[in-house]
């Protein structure tokens, strides 16, 4: 392409050859550093916020590789434009067919052209051929027939920057759409001035056109991919936000044991607590329950129900409500977990579940209690804890017609009894959490009420980040 001068002004000055090349070198080094980032972000596509990192991963080596061919172009200078044959080979009837360009090569994606107004004659360079996938021993087409190559919608964009450029001597600089012979549309973008002469008249006009229809599609893809995040971000916020509310449905702050209204003190102290997980933690499946019944005994219970979210918390609802309304028929421990056994077995949506069920009977101080795959109850009697011996029993929801053992013991005034999920003594340390749980025995044992051992365990478990929720249950039997 001619150079192009400006009467009131000199042409830029090329950048010398070493800068140039010092630019280059830093360009590439950053395209494989950004590359290699890329090729560690592993995604199968069903994360939202992996597929938008790959997209920026993809949309930034888009514009290095851009950065890198435009450099290489400012040091090796511009190509020059292919001759046109004097007599052109007779071709087949139809369209040309679009010259290839090597893979990845600048000239597929960047062209030049000048258009003299005195001789309405046009100069394109081989790129631009390419781009508008033009046979090159055609004519260049003029200023007046290049709308013809533009989709109808943008010709008016086309026609607006030309005019501004020739009339008012702006620069050009704007995007549209070319649809090229064999159907296919490619963004393209223009960059250009007029050219004047001495009297300050516009003689020609030249512009350098870009192909970025990839770096428009990587572009769309980050703003998809962006869009899905949030949308997915948006979702997982209100799930929380719901699943926290059902939660408190469920298992509401602790107000003393329910039950019938008795006259006197009860011969059970009652006290519980549900310890959260980390801030932000979708909210699982653990629950507690204590409800003293019309007969004067007293059902407590805890258990864990997998998964988490709005799933969990309405599944452990129907858990809970079936312990009590079976609790209320008068059914035991073991035969109780029988059934809750059965019954997720029935549900739409399959979980497995633990759980420890017991049953207080205060006239003969009998302890009767089951479990299925829980941990067995604490025991903590004059200043020392046990486990208690735990009867058979698998998890819920793991064996069809499962049965579950039961076991009795009998408790003396000041006995204490701890009943926990996993999540208090989950992970690597699990066995020394217990050991930590039965080391509370003293204090404990000079603790006034429930309520004042719930507090011990919760601060001696409560700080730090918790993987799960977890919940503790105490019962403490009168003096």
């Amino acid at each position: 392409m001619p150079s192009h001068l400006s009467a009131d002004r000199p042409a830029a000055q090329p950048p010398g050859r070493g800068s140039v090349e010092a630019l280059i070198s830093q360009t590439r080094r950053l395209k494989g550093e950004v590359d290699a980032v890329r090729r560690d972000t592993h995604s199968d596509g069903t994360d939202p916020h992996e597929r938008w990192q790959r997209a920026l991963y993809d949309l930034a080596l888009h514009q290095l590789n851009d950065l890198d061919e435009h450099l290489a172009q400012l040091r090796d200078g511009p190509p020059p434009v292919p001759p046109v044959p004097a007599e052109p080979a007779p071709r087949t009837a139809g369209p040309a067919a679009p010259v290839a360009a090597p893979a990845g090569s600048l000239l597929s994606r960047v062209g030049s052209a000048e258009w003299n107004l005195l001789t309405d004659e046009a100069s394109w360079s081989g790129e631009l051929y390419r781009i508008l996938g033009r046979d090159p021993a055609t004519s260049a087409l003029t200023l007046d027939e290049l709308p013809s190559l533009v989709l109808d919608e943008d010709r008016p964009k086309l026609t607006a920057m030309v005019t501004d450029c020739l009339v008012d001597a702006k620069p050009i600089d704007g995007e549209f759409h070319v649809v090229r012979p064999d159907g296919s549309v490619r963004a393209v973008h223009m960059m250009g001035e007029p050219v004047l002469d001495a009297d300050g008249s516009t003689v020609s006009m030249w512009a350098v056109v870009r192909d970025v229809s990839e770096l428009r599609r990587s572009q769309r893809t980050v703003s998809e991919t962006r869009d899905s995040l949030q949308r997915h971000r948006q979702q997982a916020q209100t799930e929380h936000r719901l699943a926290a509310e059902l939660q408190e449905a469920v298992l509401p702050p602790w107000h003393g044991l329910p039950g019938p209204a008795r006259q006197g003190p009860r011969s059970l102290d009652v006290a519980a607590r549900r310890l959260p997980a980390a801030e932000g933690a979708p909210t699982g499946g653990d629950w507690y329950d204590a409800l003293e019944l019309p007969d004067g005994e007293t059902v407590l219970g805890v258990g864990d129900l997998t998964g988490h979210g709005i799933t969990a918390g309405s599944g452990k609802a129907m858990l809970m409500g079936a312990v009590r309304g079976m609790a209320m028929a008068g059914t035991r421990p073991g035969p109780l977990l029988t059934w809750l056994n059965q019954l997720l077995e029935t549900t739409a949506q399959p979980a497995l579940g633990s759980a420890v069920c017991c049953r207080y009977r205060p006239a003969d101080r009998t302890l009767e209690w089951a479990r299925a795959g829980h941990p067995a109850p604490l025991l903590y009697r004059d200043g020392t804890g046990r486990l208690l011996e735990a009867p058979d029993g698998v998890l819920l929801g793991a064996t069809p017609r499962a049965a579950y053992g039961q076991a009795e013991t009998t408790l003396e005034p000041g006995d204490l009894l701890l009943l926990r999920t996993d999540g208090l003594t989950r992970g690597p340390g699990g066995t020394d959490a217990v050991d930590r749980l039965l080391g509370l025995a003293p204090r404990f044992a000079a603790a006034r009420t429930a309520q004042d051992c719930v507090r011990v365990v919760v601060e001696e478990f409560g700080a730090g980040e918790r993987q799960d929720d977890a919940c503790v249950l105490i019962a403490k039997l009168s003096s």
